[in-house]
């Protein structure tokens, strides 16, 4: 594992130090790794989505688009 340093006003130390001690961290490291996975779920994510909005759309979702997704649901839970 790497290490890296980096620089925070008081106040932000502070928040940091707070975070930890609230949500039970073991320690600053771990907190700023979990908002690190976080963004980069985040970032994935929209990628996916701005992906999907590109795309071209292969059924039209109207209303008997989803009404028969209605019936395969209901199927599938009744089966």
């Amino acid at each position: 594992m790497t290490t890296m340093n980096i620089s925070l006003p008081d106040a932000l130390k502070d928040f940091v130090d707070a975070q930890v001690a609230r949500r039970r961290y073991g320690s600053t490291s771990e907190y700023v790794r979990e908002l690190i996975r976080r963004d980069l779920e985040r970032s994935n994510l929209r990628d996916l989505l701005l992906a999907g909005a590109g795309s071209e759309a292969v059924v039209i979702a109207d209303h008997d688009f989803f009404d028969e997704l209605r019936g395969r649901a209901r199927r599938t839970s009744d089966g």
